[in-house]
């Protein structure tokens, strides 16, 4: 029956697939078969987890195919968004030079056409300024105001206001509550006294350029003073009219889609031409994107791919961008190919812009590019480009995104499936438990019966023994 002498019962192994993975307390044996019961407990164990192992492994790679996807989702995003600001650029091949930018500044928008546009400035304008004049110093604008008043009148060039309640009676929510009311005027809170003295009394700036007067009455007293008298800003366009124009704001439309923001007195010469550099920026951001999703899909590929190497999103997604850098025009005009915009490909499959194939581009040519770029909406190589992003990233039907929401789903099965097997191993783990130490709680006994039998055949068989 072998040695009476106990080993020690350490329980069933630790399963360490997982963080849910089972654990199981031993428990100490009582008989010299402890050992025994223990191991085969360890077995059923073991061959009963090699179903949780695969669903493991399984939820192993869909974890790292999900990664890999998002990343790929990333590099495809950015080639969209490149699309999309070529489209853009198309339809902005217009810009602007300034001979004096210190005279004014200038921007382009719907309408603007070639030109050249001579603007003399004869007063930037500059707006009014009234300041406060309380007797009554206030040394603290957080908690003393200009009047105890509750309610106030502003009155803009004759015109009164509607009434202005600060929500506090001090300096900082009197301004507040002007700049809120947005009548025309910009409240500040500024300190006319030195720092050992402070003095603080309230601004107000027409936010209009002129003449303008400014009044504020708390109901009993106007509370202003005249400080700055504003003037319109003065300007002729190419030496028109003969009266210069008066404008009440320094930002004015000198033609249409063109607009100048006058800055100081002064002439200065708005050049508007065409030009393919916005598109050609376009183009290198392009390459560029369309480089790292190549990148991206190579990771993917060969011995040592990842996760997703032989997936058919794989094999989608460079289809995609075969067709996108091989796109061919209908044969009209002086760009039918990627390749006339200075795209090609080198040995890595990467795409090279070269910059100087739009450099002169003008006139008819420049109707023949934008012609060839087409629309998102309508045609060209635009239209298909955004067809075939839109089938890549759409948020529902996207090959992509369709890939990840699938496996997305496919992780939240293998989690429900992983769940329900750890909780069959524990039940098993612990039905195993309570049998195996039934079992040795048995043989503890029986083996304690033999002992005890052994003994007391040994004194009838040898009395003499016992005599010594």
């Amino acid at each position: 029956m072998g040695s009476t002498a106990i080993p020690g019962f350490t329980g069933a192994p630790t399963l360490t697939q997982s963080s849910n993975d089972v654990n199981s307390p031993g428990f100490t044996g009582l008989s010299s078969y402890s050992s025994d019961l223990q191991n085969a407990m360890n077995r059923s164990l073991a061959l009963a987890s090699l179903p949780l192992q695969q669903l493991q492994n399984q939820q192993s790679l869909l974890s790292s195919q999900s990664s890999a996807l998002s990343s790929l989702d990333t590099q495809f995003s950015a080639l969209q968004s490149a699309v999309t600001s070529l489209s853009s650029a198309s339809h902005n091949l217009l810009y602007s030079s300034i001979s004096d930018q210190t005279v004014l500044s200038a921007s382009l928008g719907t309408g603007a056409l070639p030109g050249t546009y001579t603007v003399q400035v004869t007063d930037p304008g500059s707006s009014s300024i009234a300041l406060s004049n309380s007797a009554a110093p206030v040394t603290d604008p957080t908690t003393q105001n200009l009047s105890s008043a509750s309610s106030f009148t502003l009155t803009i060039n004759g015109v009164v206001q509607p009434a202005i309640t600060p929500a506090a009676n001090n300096l900082n929510a009197l301004a507040a509550a002007i700049n809120a009311a947005n009548d025309g005027v910009q409240a500040t809170v500024v300190n006319v006294g030195p720092p050992s003295a402070p003095n603080y009394q309230l601004s107000l700036e027409s936010t209009q350029l002129g003449n303008i007067s400014i009044q504020l009455n708390d109901g009993s007293a106007n509370l202003m003073a005249p400080l700055v008298t504003g003037s319109p800003a003065l300007y002729q366009v190419n030496g028109a009219p003969a009266t210069p124009i008066s404008s009440a704001t320094d930002t004015v439309t000198i033609a249409p889609g063109v607009t100048a923001t006058l800055l100081q007195k002064g002439t200065s010469t708005i050049t508007v031409s065409q030009s393919a550099s916005a598109i050609s920026n376009a183009l290198s951001s392009f390459a560029s994107a369309y480089n790292s999703a190549v990148d991206e899909l190579t990771k993917s590929r060969g011995q040592n791919g990842g996760a997703l190497t032989g997936e058919s999103v794989i094999s989608g997604l460079t289809q995609s961008l075969h067709q996108l850098a091989n796109y061919s025009g209908a044969g009209a005009g002086s760009f039918n190919s990627l390749a006339d915009l200075g795209l090609g490909f080198d040995t890595n499959g990467h795409l090279n812009f070269d910059p100087t194939a739009l450099f002169n581009v003008s006139g008819s040519q420049l109707n023949d590019l934008v012609s060839f770029l087409g629309s998102s909406s309508t045609s060209g190589f635009l239209q298909f480009a955004s067809n075939l992003m839109t089938g890549i990233e759409d948020p529902t039907s996207g090959l992509l995104k369709t890939a990840i929401s699938s496996t997305s789903n496919e992780i939240t099965n293998e989690n429900q499936l992983i769940a329900n097997q750890q909780a069959r191993l524990t039940q098993l783990q612990t039905s195993l438990q309570a049998k195996m130490s039934a079992a040795d709680a048995t043989i503890s006994q029986i083996e304690s019966q033999v002992t005890y039998f052994t003994s007391l055949f040994q004194s009838m068989l040898f009395p003499a023994n016992q005599q010594r």
